[in-house]
């Protein structure tokens, strides 16, 4: 048994707060990176990112390890909690300006591109959050945690060839209303 399935026993069992702590320092960055490739917000990032862990600990005497790694659950439980969140009125209702004086531009051409990221991510999102749940995950997984469709297969439990399907299709509805929003 490693260190890790340690862990994991040990906050199944006794809810240890240690062992729950070397899980969260583990896995934080990771999990914030998937999420904020997905926001491009820092402070949204946190607090998904806070929520994910949360959810984490709250079902994890449901974590089985012949299901899945815990890696695996663990980016489900955060591609929900993104799903959840793009559904959600906080996402419909939120304005996000700042006004520009309020930035400092070190490298123009940095900025640019990052603005552009930022804008593609916006579409990208404003997309597929109209997509069903188990697309949404597909897509999610593909593109921002960059799972195989293997990985994906096993975590959604359906096909490989069902997965492929729908990330393709999926990805197609995705390019063809990024050409019509960029017209």
């Amino acid at each position: 048994m490693n260190e890790e399935d340690k862990w994991i026993r040990s906050i199944q069992r006794k809810a240890d707060n240690e062992a729950a702590n070397k899980i969260i320092t583990k896995y934080y960055k990771e999990i914030y990176s998937y999420i904020y490739q997905q926001t491009i917000n820092k402070e949204l990032s946190l607090d998904l990112t806070q929520e994910v862990f949360i959810r984490m600990l709250k079902s994890m005497h449901h974590y089985d390890s012949k299901k899945a790694s815990f890696r695996t659950w663990l980016h489900k439980i955060a591609t929900y909690q993104i799903v959840d969140y793009y559904r959600s009125k906080n996402y419909k209702y939120r304005t996000d300006v700042s006004p520009i004086e309020d930035f400092e531009i070190i490298d123009y051409e940095d900025f640019i591109l990052s603005l552009e990221y930022k804008e593609d991510i916006e579409k990208i999102n404003e997309i597929v959050k109209y997509f069903n749940s188990t697309n949404q995950q597909i897509i999610r997984l593909k593109l921002f945690a960059d799972y195989s469709f293997v990985e994906i297969s096993k975590l959604l439990k359906i096909t490989e060839s069902t997965v492929k399907t729908k990330y393709y299709s999926t990805l197609k509805i995705v390019r063809k209303e990024l050409k019509e929003w960029c017209k």
